[in-house]
């Protein structure tokens, strides 16, 4: 990345797609931040939205030292994070998707301080689902999600304590000479970007912290519908990940052996009583498990949704990461079985 203009200290990279919903309200607690402006840059790259975002973005022009509105041709996600960074001149690099709600106004001044305080390259921040007014069902989806049945046990999202850690689940900004260290976010993922990324800087052993005070708040998704479309974008992502990195979580195998073996038993039940008797076991055992569940979690959260909401949220987020998981990697054994063909064939 070579040096444009006069340099900045923090570039806040936006990829976004359709946010027309958050991304004023997320500009505006940009702008009330406690860091001055003029040191500021913000680079919103756009997937093509069909709806008010850009025109919501230009409206905050001239209200930052520099705010850039850039195209992000491919959509997706990894792409603009990349057109963001490469577009960006400053000395630290801060990710923010358009739909977080940052919950005070020293997030970029306590970002600062503890690069230089601790020295890391990397910062990572807790991730929370629970932002203000949002609604009973969002909030059921948000404590699901955190739960111990909802989340990978290793993920630092959730964490509360000051610390280095390995940034691979959490990590979000960084020092410009990571990018030129370890390359930029791969463009093949659709999801989980961040966290091939993440464990790159891990690999590479670059010094990364965590800290409460770095908190932001992402939306909860608001139907049933969009939360299986996250959790199969999820599961898919995650799928990538173990076939470039073989790093295989307990997590995902589980959900796509679970996916799998029901499937298969389901084909076998149309054949067999003794199938079927086991498929309906196993099914009503999962159920009783998610009922008793949510149970618990309504009385732990003192949230009545939880026990309403949970045993429809549950299956969502397991089938949906393990349909995910097991659709790609069908995908990319398929993809290799035809390469290897192809090079018989020469």
């Amino acid at each position: 990345m070579t040096a444009k203009e006069q340099p900045y200290d923090i570039a806040i990279v936006m990829p976004v797609l359709n946010e027309e919903k958050f991304i004023g309200a997320t500009l505006d607690q940009i702008y009330m931040q406690n860091y001055p402006m003029d040191r500021v840059q913000v680079i919103v790259a756009d997937g093509g939205s069909t709806d008010r975002t850009r025109e919501i973005v230009d409206s905050f022009k001239g209200r930052f030292g520099s705010l850039k509105l850039l195209d992000n041709p491919k959509r997706l996600s990894s792409a603009g994070r990349n057109v963001g960074a490469r577009n960006s001149n400053a000395k630290y690099i801060l990710i923010l998707d358009g739909h977080t709600h940052i919950p005070g106004k020293s997030l970029l001044k306590d970002m600062v301080e503890l690069f230089e305080r601790t020295n890391a390259s990397c910062l990572c921040r807790p991730q929370p689902l629970t932002p203000p007014g949002i609604s009973e069902f969002e909030k059921a989806v948000a404590l699901c999600r955190a739960s111990l049945l909802g989340h990978a046990p290793d993920s630092e999202i959730y964490s509360d304590h000051e610390a280095e850690v390995d940034p691979t689940s959490s990590g979000a900004m960084y020092k410009r000479e990571v990018f030129e260290q370890i390359g930029a976010f791969d463009e093949s993922f659709d999801a989980c970007e961040d966290v091939d990324f993440n464990y790159r800087v891990h690999k590479h052993g670059i010094k990364a912290w965590t800290s409460p005070k770095l908190t932001v708040y992402y939306y909860p998704r608001s139907t049933l519908g969009s939360l299986w479309h996250q959790m199969v974008r999820y599961g898919r992502g995650r799928a990538r990940l173990a076939f470039k990195h073989r790093l295989l979580s307990p997590v995902m195998i589980m959900a796509g052996a679970a996916v799998s073996g029901l499937g298969l038993l389901a084909l076998l039940a149309l054949v067999s009583t003794r199938a079927a008797s086991l498929l309906f076991t196993l099914i009503g055992l999962y159920l009783l498990l998610v009922v008793f569940y949510s149970a618990y979690l309504s009385q732990k959260e003192n949230h009545s949704g939880c026990l309403l909401y949970g045993p429809l949220i549950f299956p969502v987020v397991h089938f949906g990461l393990g349909c995910g998981f097991l659709y790609e990697t069908v995908l990319k054994l398929v993809d290799r079985g035809k390469k290897q063909e192809t090079m018989r064939l020469w």
